[in-house]
C-alpha cells in the first residue's frame, strides 16, 4: 500500500489459518491497521492480492466483503449512540425487507415475521454477552469496555467467517477484558469463528493467540507462536525494547 511516495504496507505475506486466533503485533507505524483496511475493502491496494478461501477478492467493497463473512471492529467503537443495544444489534443482518419502504406496506407480514427473528437472534447474543440487563440502554452511554462488547455482538449477528479485531483491549478494564477474552476463546471454540487481532496488550496477545505474526515498517518481521516471537532479537529491538546486553565476564 503506497502513498505518494511512502510505503506503509510492503512486500507483506501472511496467511490466518481457518479456526485459528491469530495475532497481529507491532509498532505504531508497522502498517498493522493499513493491513486490516486493505482485507476489510477500505482501502484498495497499490499492488499484490488478498485472498479469501481461495477467492481474489482484491479491492472488493466493504458491503461486498461482509456478505462474504469477513467483518472487522475498529479500535475506536462505531456504535450508533442514540439507538439502544438491542437495536444496534438489529441494524446490522443485511437485506431486512424492512429496508424496502414498500415491503412496509404491501408485505407487512414479512416484515415483522424476519424483524420478529432478528430480534430473536439479538437476545440470544445479549445473553452470551452477559449484556442482557443493558438490552434497554442507549449504546452512547456504555463504558469504553462495554462497546468494545457490543462490537463484538454485532459480528455475531451475521454469518461471520472471518473477524478482524482492532486493538479490542484498547481502553477497557481487566474485568471486562477477561470477559472480552472469555467471549473470543468461546466463539473461536463453539462457532468456529476465525480471528485476527491487533493488539499491544502482550498478556491478551500470550492468552488467546496461536501463531502470533510481528509486522516492522510494512512487512513481516517473523511469526510462529507467542513464545518464539518474544525469543527473537529482531522483535524485542524493534518493538519489545532494546534486548539486555550481556553481563561481562570478569
Amino acid at each position: 500500500m503506497r502513498f505518494g511516495g511512502f510505503y506503509a504496507v510492503d512486500n507483506c505475506s501472511f496467511r490466518v489459518e481457518t479456526g485459528s486466533i491469530t495475532g497481529l503485533i507491532g509498532p505504531n507505524g508497522a502498517g498493522k491497521t493499513t493491513v486490516f483496511n486493505m482485507i476489510a475493502g477500505a482501502l484498495r491496494p497499490s499492488g499484490g492480492s488478498v485472498r479469501f478461501n481461495g477467492r481474489d477478492v482484491t479491492g472488493f467493497a466493504p458491503h461486498e466483503l461482509f456478505r462474504l463473512g469477513i467483518v472487522r471492529t475498529f479500535q475506536i467503537p462505531h456504535e450508533f449512540a442514540k439507538l439502544t443495544v438491542t437495536e444496534n444489534l438489529m441494524t446490522v443482518p443485511p437485506g431486512q425487507p424492512g429496508e424496502r419502504l414498500r415491503a412496509n406496506w404491501a408485505n407487512r407480514r414479512r416484515v415483522r415475521g424476519h424483524e420478529a427473528e432478528i430480534r430473536e437472534r439479538a437476545q440470544w447474543v445479549l445473553d452470551f454477552l452477559e449484556l442482557n440487563h443493558l438490552r434497554d440502554e442507549r449504546a452512547g452511554n456504555l463504558s469504553g469496555g462495554q462497546k468494545k462488547l457490543l462490537e463484538l455482538g454485532r459480528t455475531m449477528m451475521t454469518e461471520a467467517k472471518l473477524v478482524l479485531l482492532d486493538e479490542p483491549a484498547a481502553g477497557v478494564n481487566r474485568t471486562l477484558l477477561k470477559k472480552l477474552i472469555g467471549n473470543i476463546r468461546r466463539l473461536n471454540a463453539e462457532l468456529g469463528y476465525t480471528f485476527c487481532v491487533i493488539e499491544h496488550d502482550m498478556d491478551m496477545i500470550a492468552d488467546l493467540c496461536d501463531p502470533v505474526i510481528c509486522m516492522a515498517q510494512g512487512s513481516v518481521l517473523t511469526q510462529g507462536s507467542f513464545a518464539e516471537v518474544r525469543a527473537d532479537p529482531r522483535v524485542l529491538e524493534a518493538y519489545l525494547g532494546e534486548p539486555e546486553p550481556e553481563e561481562a565476564v570478569s
